[in-house]
């Protein structure tokens, strides 16, 4: 990839200054930027190293003095990551999926793949499926029967869509993301234990054999546009209505949604978060890396959940939450700094102990 310093402007949006004909092949952080990258030093902390390396342009904040840092030419920025979102993509080739359709691909021939499409060795697309014009469908991937899915959509190596799931435009799935397998969800003949727990909260009158018999999955799985799955994420499938996803949504690598989740729109769900069956999720909800959502509950819009937060019960709207269970970060904050005093405290209190035996003991 080779861009000229105004091609990074217009990308971004960006004012420009110096020779905006130099070329640039990539990016690199300022002590190891060569000549023909550019640097991106967009706060003074980094600008520091632009010594350190070779670069002839940089990315620098408004108001930075260019000609001072011995550059040829500067691009100005007011949003670090948001310009690292435009830049990374001006240089992003993308995955190399050959244009046409490679012919080791088994396509059913009711199958209607939009203009532009590119699909790569060993793809398996089933019987009455849609694509939309401009697919990019990388190697191994398998898409079955009824299954839609929008324009301009990217599906790495080894993506899995199941059958009858509708997705919406802009998709993109990275590599051995599954949509549509089937939920996770069984019942036995009589009450089981884990019902019993639920409803007594540790007691059980009587343990007994059971057997697992299958409640088959007949919903479907519905995802908006512009929505982005991570690398082995799995959206199940619902048991009667469809599990869904809205516009914008974000999932990173290895997060599980449950059978009938309802997902709103322009969420971010870190790596290893699950979510349980039937739980709901508002809009802009933003879950941290490993948080856990029970099923059956709510959560609200614009609720944020640090790392690690276990969500068991519902959480209103626009609530930022930390800890198992979750709490309201500050009460978090408060609980771990009692819980740090806890052996100063218990020696306290042994000390008191001690000292009154002995007072009992005179008497």
């Amino acid at each position: 990839m080779k861009l000229t310093v105004a091609d990074i402007a217009a990308a971004l949006s960006a004012r420009a200054e110096g020779d905006t004909t130099l070329y640039v092949t990539g990016a690199a952080e300022p002590q190891a930027a060569g000549p023909d990258e550019i640097a991106l030093a967009m706060s003074p902390k980094y600008a520091e190293a632009l010594g350190s390396g070779r670069a002839r342009a940089a990315l620098l904040w408004e108001g930075a003095d260019w000609r001072a840092m011995g550059l040829d030419a500067a691009v100005f920025v007011a949003r670090p990551r948001l310009a690292m979102a435009g830049l990374t993509r001006a240089f992003d080739p993308g995955p190399g999926i050959a244009p046409g359709i490679h012919p080791s691909a088994v396509i059913d021939a009711s199958a209607v793949l939009g203009p532009g499409a590119a699909v790569g060795p060993f793809v398996v697309i089933g019987p009455g499926v849609e694509i939309g014009s401009g697919a990019r469908i990388g190697p191994h991937v398998s898409i079955g029967p009824g299954a839609r899915i929008g324009t301009d959509a990217l599906l790495h190596a080894g993506v899995r869509v199941a059958h009858g799931a509708t997705i919406g435009d802009r998709f993109i799935a990275q590599p051995g993301a599954v949509v549509g397998s089937d939920g996770f969800s069984f019942v036995t003949e009589q009450k089981s234990g884990v019902e019993e727990i639920r409803e007594t909260l540790g007691s059980r009158d009587q343990i007994r054999d059971q057997s697992w018999h299958r409640i088959h999955s007949l919903g479907g799985v519905e995802i908006g546009d512009d929505v982005e799955i991570g690398a082995n994420a799995t959206i199940d499938r619902g048991t009667i209505r469809a599990t869904r996803i809205g516009r914008g949504t974000k999932l990173d690598n290895l997060v599980h949604v449950g059978h009938n989740v309802e997902v709103g729109e322009d969420c971010l769900l870190c790596g290893q978060v699950g979510i349980a069956g039937s739980a709901r999720i508002g809009s802009r909800v933003v879950l941290g890396g490993q948080c856990g959502v029970s099923d059956n509950i709510f959560v609200g819009d614009d609720v944020i959940a640090g790392g690690a937060t276990k969500i068991f019960t519902n959480v209103p709207a626009g609530r930022v939450v930390l800890g198992s269970p979750a709490v309201k970060m500050e009460t978090h904050v408060e609980i771990q700094k009692a819980l740090r005093r806890l052996p100063r405290l218990a020696a306290a209190v042994a000390a008191l102990q001690k000292a009154v035996s002995k007072d009992g003991a005179k008497d």
